[in-house]
């Protein structure tokens, strides 16, 4: 199997990146050194706005007319957050069994990633489940494109062995179609139109790939 091949790979403006999302036109970034938010402009990789976060940042898409944030508090209790630039945070509720990490967006519906508990759940935004998505490996990170197509970084039980692959959200147990290996940690998973985006989180860098195909 090839490798997804590398686009451009940059430092992370506040260390270790986990959540990554694209909107407004701008790279958004969640840090696990500073527990802040980043917007970058990737052209020139500038940074142009920044805000703390309530906790550590695990999960980030937009959804809707905002950004869907899961951040873990003191107590590493899961919450889902709305953050809007200009406006902060809102609208905190609870995860359900207050836990989960990435998070990717189809039009009106949510996703979330309960790596624990081996699954994925459909939510609203006030974090109601709507439907319940086994998961047959490990999610590193998972992602629509412009099209409504699923794809997701997919790992071994150890997190090793991490590869591309589309996937299928529409059954009872979510199904992957590796596509290319990805042979470093990406974390996290995000489209700008043309380009995936992860992050290759204890490097402190942030990647941008493409895939054969």
């Amino acid at each position: 199997m090839q490798n997804v091949k590398e686009v451009t790979r940059q430092p992370s403006p506040g260390g270790r990146p986990q959540p990554l999302a694209f909107y407004g036109g701008q790279l958004w970034v969640g840090s696990w050194d500073t527990d802040k938010l980043y917007a970058i402009e990737t052209k020139n990789w500038d940074v142009v706005d920044e805000i703390a976060a309530p906790g550590r940042p695990y999960g980030l898409a937009r959804y809707r007319d905002a950004l869907a944030v899961v951040v873990a508090l003191d107590d590493d209790d899961r919450y889902l957050f709305r953050f809007r630039p200009g406006r902060g945070f809102d609208n905190k509720v609870a995860c359900p069994e207050v836990t989960g990490s990435h998070l990717a967006a189809d039009g009106s519906v949510l996703y979330l990633c309960q790596q624990g508990k081996r699954r994925i759940l459909a939510v609203d935004g006030h974090a109601s489940v709507q439907r319940e998505i086994a998961l047959a490996v490990r999610c590193a990170g998972f992602a629509f494109d412009d099209s409504g197509n699923a794809f997701m970084i997919t790992a071994d039980e150890e997190f090793e062995n991490a590869e591309f692959a589309r996937a299928d959200l529409q059954g009872s147990v979510a199904a992957t179609d590796p596509i290319a290996a990805v042979p470093f940690d990406g974390r996290a998973l995000t489209f700008d139109g043309s380009a995936w985006w992860t992050s290759d989180r204890e490097e402190g860098e942030i990647v941008a790939f493409t895939a054969p195909g």
